[in-house]
């Protein structure tokens, strides 16, 4: 067994998620963490899945086993139940509840699920369970564009989170244009804001 912070996250092409991914990788290099990042990516352009595992610490493989993730990240509400095998009953379940219909899944059949009915059950099975609008925070910061701030903010607002808040705004100076930092940094705060409100 690995002795890392397991991070997974997961949504569709498009939504920044692994721009969010090498701005936390870099956060724990500045820490001192060893850190592996794995991607997996689908049709990015037309809606497809993408992914990545972020291993920070001390670690053996560079994927994340079945049920170890500290925490799931999902930009994408029906993407964070396709990766709950990666939890367990302690991992941080964090998504955004606004869906985008993947190009693997029928519009026009209805196949999506029941947004409500969906937090409803991971709610009932999951401990740690912290859905947000996402979306409408973005939209509130400025530009829907911050989406992936948002949700990168909601993150470090979990009490197990492995790095400081100002790691990782530090890396987000880092890899984004400074002209945006203003904007990104208030998307961060608004994300943690967010999930403590939850509790």
């Amino acid at each position: 067994m690995d002795d890392s912070y397991n991070i997974f996250i997961c949504g569709v092409g498009g939504q920044g998620i692994i721009k969010t991914s090498v701005i936390i990788g870099e956060a724990a290099m500045n820490e001192g963490y060893n850190v592996s990042m794995s991607e997996i990516h689908g049709m990015s352009q037309r809606g497809g899945i993408v992914s990545t595992e972020l291993k920070i610490g001390d670690y053996k493989s560079s994927v994340i086993e079945s049920h170890c993730a500290n925490l799931i990240l999902g930009f994408e509400p029906i993407e964070i139940v396709r990766s709950l095998n990666k939890a367990n009953n302690d991992t941080k379940l964090i998504f955004n509840i606004r869906p985008i219909v993947p190009s693997n899944i029928n519009s026009q059949t209805n196949d999506y699920p029941n947004i409500e009915k969906l937090i409803a059950i991971l709610k009932d099975n999951y401990e740690y369970t912290f859905p947000i609008d996402a979306n409408k925070i973005a939209e509130d910061v400025g530009s829907i564009v911050t989406l992936n701030m948002v949700l990168l903010g909601s993150a470090i607002a979990n009490n197990d989170f492995i790095l400081s808040k100002k790691s990782i705004i530090e890396s987000m100076k880092s890899n984004l244009r400074s002209t945006f930092h203003e904007m990104n940094l208030n998307a961060i705060e608004m994300g943690y804001e967010a999930v403590k409100n939850i509790g």
